[in-house]
């Protein structure tokens, strides 16, 4: 029953990468927000909406520690905000868990993120410099808890392969 668990700020490369590396080691990637969604009925903006964000870092969590107990090997793709919020930091740790933090730079982050930014209710409605800001702010808060993966995969200027390639040497 291993895990492996890729986190990372948001346009990271976490789905893109973990659907890559499943279908690399044929074990099953699972994205926690889809899972929490579809145990829900509820997009992860409603029940932000609906139930507001402590409901929803509770959910998380629950669903977390769900993923991590059960029996069978999975890629498991945190939210952007996962280890930040109920401890989670500290399950990042343990027998049978690799965690890996996929780090991106400022300049990579804004990249990817300014091409489909409506698509992202943190950042749809800032402008480029308030976007660069709000990224520069949030990974300076942030990168403490995401310090704490067992192992940091620099994706910077790497294509989809190679930043695999790296994972795959992680785990061999």
């Amino acid at each position: 029953m291993r895990k492996i668990i890729l986190l990372g700020y948001m346009g990271c490369g976490k789905s893109t990468i973990a659907n890559r590396l499943s279908k690399t080691t044929t074990i099953p990637f699972l994205d926690l927000d889809k899972v929490i969604e579809e145990k829900t009925n509820l997009s992860i903006n409603q029940i932000f909406e609906q139930h507001g964000e402590i409901h929803f870092r509770k959910l998380e969590h629950e669903i977390f520690v769900e993923l991590l107990n059960s029996p069978e090997n999975l890629i498991i793709g945190l939210g952007g905000g996962t280890p930040c919020y109920a401890n989670n930091h500290e399950l990042l740790k343990g027998e049978n868990i690799r965690s890996i933090y996929l780090k991106a730079s400022i300049d990579t982050l804004f990249e990817r993120l300014v091409v489909n930014k409506d698509k992202r209710p943190l950042i749809a409605n800032k402008s480029e410099e308030e976007m660069k800001e709000f990224i520069a702010k949030h990974l300076f808060d942030r990168s403490f808890y995401y310090n704490h993966a067992q192992h940091k995969v620099v994706v910077d200027g790497k294509s989809i392969d190679e930043t695999v390639n790296d994972i795959l040497e992680i785990l061999a």
